[in-house]
């Protein structure tokens, strides 16, 4: 676990925050930073769960929204059915996510490019249509979640929610962080910068992807398990939602897909902009924004802000 100093601070600093996180709970009653952060949150697992496949890889998905989905859904089936705590939910969503991003990668890892893409976007859909005639979760009419009115060591539910989105965003940098230094991440560079030489290389081109659809799947999962009970009320529509997808592709394209922290820096970035333009705006003018920010990083900083950094501190040691 701590191969050097530069570990040790990491985990550190990891204790930090979320102890920091604790702290705030037990000062500060206002639920609205707790939903907003929450929001932040959650949007930063699914782009660093993105990034294993989009940035470490190479392969474009378009069917992120489906694997967030999934993983809501489970917890509501399984919390309708057993009563499950909140624990056993996310990592319930997890296993079923994981196994459906495994056979999902195995149907279609053999297509590239946009074939690829296309694929993943298919996926959802027929997902969203199984969903939609599913009576026992509500079908397209939608769930209703209760919550309890109160926890031990929190004076409201959100508190307890923020405080399990929090372990679980610093789970998921953690895991990307340790994936990116790893032997598995160098294969999957490989893969990104050129699969045929890679395989020809003797790198197991199939087993490592499967590893990082698998991942992607999970922690997209591990996202979504939370969500019924964040919202209360749970459909297809906002489950399955395009703008959770272009999302999870924005965040890490604008902080950087080639590094670990390029997603975090995307979704606080991004995540942050959208909630003081929903506040002092309007929510209908998130997508415009993302939109327009995506597009001009594409053109004018492919690498997004991470690119943008390493090339300033290049020339400067010039």
């Amino acid at each position: 676990m701590f191969r050097n100093r530069g570990d040790v601070v990491f985990w550190i600093v990891l204790g930090a925050v979320l102890l920091a996180g604790f702290g705030v709970t037990q000062t500060i009653a206002n639920e609205y930073y707790y939903t907003a952060i929450y929001a932040i949150l959650q949007a930063t697992i699914m782009a660093v769960a993105w990034n294993i496949l989009g940035g470490f890889t190479g392969y474009v998905n378009f069917g992120s929204a489906a694997f967030f989905a999934i993983g809501a859904y489970t917890a509501v089936a399984l919390d309708k059915w057993l009563g499950l705590p909140m624990p056993f939910l996310i990592a319930a969503s997890a296993a079923v996510c994981g196994l459906m991003g495994l056979g999902v990668g195995y149907l279609t890892l053999r297509l590239k490019g946009v074939y690829f893409a296309i694929a993943t976007l298919a996926m959802a859909i027929v997902l969203e249509t199984l969903i939609n005639n599913w009576d026992y979760v509500g079908a397209a009419k939608g769930v209703y979640i209760l919550t309890p009115e109160k926890v031990p060591f929190f004076s409201s539910y959100i508190q307890l929610l923020f405080m399990v989105m929090l372990a679980l965003t610093l789970g998921s940098i953690a895991i990307s962080r340790y994936l990116n230094a790893s032997r598995i991440g160098r294969g999957l560079a490989a893969i990104r910068d050129d699969e045929v030489a890679a395989e020809c290389a003797g790198v197991p081109t199939l087993r490592l992807k499967l590893i990082s659809t698998t991942l992607m799947g999970a922690m997209m999962g591990v996202a979504g398990a939370p969500y019924p009970f964040f919202v209360t009320f749970v459909d297809p529509i906002s489950a399955f939602n395009l703008f959770v997808a272009v999302n999870s592709i924005a965040m890490p394209m604008i902080g950087g897909t080639a590094h670990w922290i390029g997603p975090v820096i995307g979704a606080l970035l991004v995540g942050g902009a959208q909630e003081v333009i929903t506040v002092t705006v309007s929510s209908e003018l998130n997508v415009l924004i993302v939109g327009i920010m995506l597009v001009l990083f594409i053109t004018l900083a492919p690498q997004g802000i991470v690119g943008l950094v390493q090339k300033w501190m290049k020339r400067r040691k010039r």
